[in-house]
């Protein structure tokens, strides 16, 4: 939720805001108007309040012939009170709705337009010659014994599936290994819950436009999350924070779900776009003035990873009209795939100042022992769709698939080899 005060004093902020998001910029002069009425409404209810407060004193001290005047006086006073409270309220309430949707202000220097509209900021690495027809992740995964599409469509539908074998293997070591470099980097380890309320999932901003994504259960009235980004974000909510210890950062291990919806016909094969993956995800809260800084330590992390593995990929800086209603800046990290000789988004960092935390009403106290909001950022250290690109840029011509060096100590070999059938 964007900061009224700051709306107040550079409204032409937020329209350039959302016209880089594409968006309607005639909701500032909404959220003004409604903001004056609610403040011209709610000093009329207090004026008249201390106005019924004093007559009320005066009556026990009135003089009988004067009681009667002033009783009846009290009793209009105390009807235009419970009028002018009501109005208050009911501003208050229109104001929050429309501010609750109406998304974080977009970081300045970011792009503008749409999801074609990205900036390419660094090409780390060529994509790989090959001296044979390269396999896509799915046919070399069923060579391997690690990829099993059809027995997930079986048993769950279609966009689900097995890791098995070497598969299973994988996907743990490389989360395992995200997991072990976020710690000695400073990060708590976290396991969070995959269930959460409608507060929780509403103060991230996943219910609005993109809420039709979010698997709900609505005999227990509990959401599926797409990231742990949501329950990390949850695990503060309501609380103030030891200013001294920020930044606080963690990092959680959770599966992760996704309705898809929209997607029909997109990356039908494989495993690039599924309902249900893991994910490692790192998870900040800091001081807004430290975000910026914060946010390019979380994209230097993902692309340690990433160099790690030995992936060629490219690092993007995300339009204004492609970032979600919570972040003001969001970096993508881009792999390259050989079979569909393009890049494909494996990390996403975003900087949400205190878009957040204004939500789930997260603070810290300044030095002069003030609460102020807290910024929050995540990114993404690993995720079932790394195998995707590890497999397709490591293969060899008989199906073997090559295991980057630092992945070995947690896969537990150093070639994957296909399965005799």
């Amino acid at each position: 939720m964007i900061d009224l005060r700051a709306l107040r004093d550079d409204p032409d902020r937020l329209r350039a805001s959302q016209r880089a998001r594409g968006e309607d910029d005639s909701v500032v002069d909404r959220l003004l108007d409604l903001d004056s009425s609610r403040r011209a409404a709610l000093s009329r209810f207090e004026t008249l309040r201390a106005e019924q407060k004093s007559v009320g004193k005066s009556v026990s001290k009135a003089a009988p012939e004067e009681r009667e005047g002033l009783l009846a006086t009290a009793k209009s006073l105390a009807a235009q009170v419970k009028e002018a409270e009501a109005e208050a309220d009911r501003l208050a309430a229109e104001l929050n709705e429309v501010l609750s949707g109406v998304p974080n202000l977009v970081e300045e220097g970011a792009p503008e337009g749409g999801v074609d509209d990205f900036r390419v900021l660094e090409e780390v690495g060529a994509p790989r010659e090959f001296d044979f027809t390269p396999r896509d992740h799915l046919e070399l995964g069923e060579m391997l014994g690690a990829i099993d599409t059809d027995r997930g469509a079986k048993v769950s539908g279609a966009r689900f599936y097995f890791l098995t074998g070497v598969g299973a293997l994988l996907e743990l070591g490389l989360l395992n290994m995200a997991m072990r470099q976020a710690v000695a980097n400073g990060f708590t380890p976290m396991i969070p819950p995959v269930l959460v309320k409608p507060e929780t999932m509403e103060g991230t901003g996943f219910l609005g436009a993109h809420a039709d994504e979010v698997y709900r259960l609505p005999a227990d009235d509990l959401y599926l999350v797409g990231t742990s980004e949501v329950p990390l974000a949850g695990y503060r909510a309501g609380e103030i924070l030891d200013a001294d210890g920020l930044a606080e950062r963690y990092v959680g291990w959770s599966s992760c779900f996704r309705r898809e919806a929209g997607s029909y016909g997109k990356d039908t094969r494989g495993i690039i776009r599924v309902h249900q993956f893991n994910k490692v995800e790192m998870f900040v809260y800091t001081r807004p003035e430290d975000a910026h800084e914060e946010h390019l330590r979380l994209l230097a992390w993902e692309r340690e990873m990433l160099d790690k593995l030995e992936l060629p990929y490219r690092v993007v800086d995300i339009a204004g009209g492609d970032l979600g209603a919570s972040a003001a800046r969001k970096y993508d990290c881009e792999a390259w795939v050989p079979t569909q000789g393009r890049y494909r988004e494996l990390t996403s960092t975003s900087n949400c100042t205190d878009f957040q935390a204004r939500r789930l009403n997260i603070r810290y106290r300044d030095a002069d022992g003030k609460p102020r909001f807290a910024a929050t950022l995540n990114g993404t250290l690993a995720t079932t769709r790394w195998i995707v690109a590890i497999l397709e840029n490591h293969q060899q011509a008989d199906g073997s698939v090559v295991v980057p060096a630092a992945l070995r100590p947690f896969v537990g070999r150093d070639v994957l080899e296909p399965v005799k059938k």
